[in-house]
């Protein structure tokens, strides 16, 4: 079985791709940091997690862009209030769409007839619609790019690594699981292999915080976030609770870091996209 073991792309790189990669250097060095949202499976609530994570650095006064490459679920634009919006070609190029607090958003689903309509895309397909997610779109001046990842480790992870220039880090999210243990283990690793390096953990669904009480009920089983942090010796960043208010939220396409800013998830997103703020800004050793 062969593995990854450079971030560096082929050595072989045909003309075409070869002037794209040029293009997406130049749009980059508009952007002052990247990070990948990543997980080791679905259903772990990454997508929401990589949208309010965007958000939460918008409300901190920065300039934020989010681009969804995962193209088999693209879930980001319901979940800002972008659900049906039709992009705009301009001379700058194609101009993403505008979300919560001036966020600027790329997704497949912008260019999906309808919302039932399936991609069934092979890997060459994936990664040249990434490399123009990147270099067609005109994300202007950013402090944060956000990139909402699929599961696994697969051709879009892959291309991000080896084709977008300077990532500043990934983010992990996970679940009380030892199963999810097991799989973001693997994405941790990848990430160490192809060069990016991993910023930190973040459990979500950690436990049910009940606001009238106060207390987080563990009802999905022990927590394993922190854990992972440890053994691989990466940041714990924190622990987002099972609240009803994420998937109301989530359905009218209303963040929940703005709709219910003084919950104890919204608080818990604040904080973490503060430590990323300070990680991004801190050398790796």
């Amino acid at each position: 079985m062969s593995t990854v073991s450079s971030k560096e792309p082929p050595r072989f790189i045909p003309p075409q791709i070869r002037e794209r990669l040029k293009a997406i250097e130049e749009k980059m060095k508009l952007v002052r940091h990247r990070l990948v949202v990543m997980s080791g499976k679905g259903g772990v609530g990454k997508s929401f997690i990589a949208s309010n994570l965007a958000v939460a650095l918008a409300t901190l006064g920065l300039k934020v862009g989010l681009m969804d490459v995962d193209f088999h679920g693209p879930s980001t634009p319901r979940m800002l209030g972008l659900k049906g919006r039709k992009l705009v070609v301009t001379t700058e190029g194609i101009e993403p769409a505008e979300g919560p607090l001036g966020v600027k958003v790329m997704s497949l689903d912008f260019l999906l007839p309808s919302s039932d309509t399936p991609v069934i895309w092979r890997g060459p397909l994936k990664t040249t619609a990434i490399m123009q997610f990147v270099s067609d779109v005109n994300w202007g001046q950013l402090d944060f790019l956000v990139i909402d990842m699929p599961p696994g480790t697969g051709d879009e992870a892959l291309t991000v690594a080896q084709y977008l220039p300077k990532v500043d880090g990934a983010i992990f999210v996970t679940i009380p699981s030892e199963v999810s243990v097991e799989v973001v283990s693997r994405s941790i690793s990848f990430a160490k292999q192809v060069g990016i390096r991993p910023l930190g953990i973040i459990e979500n669904m950690s436990g049910f915080f009940c606001p009238k009480c106060k207390t987080l009920y563990k009802v999905l089983g022990k927590s394993t976030g922190r854990e992972i942090a440890e053994k691989y010796g990466v940041e714990f960043l924190g622990e987002i609770p099972l609240d009803p208010r994420i998937a109301e939220a989530n359905d009218k396409g209303q963040p929940i870091v703005l709709t219910y800013p003084d919950s104890e998830v919204s608080k818990r997103l604040m904080e973490i996209a503060k430590k990323i703020i300070a990680l991004v800004e801190t050398p790796s050793k």
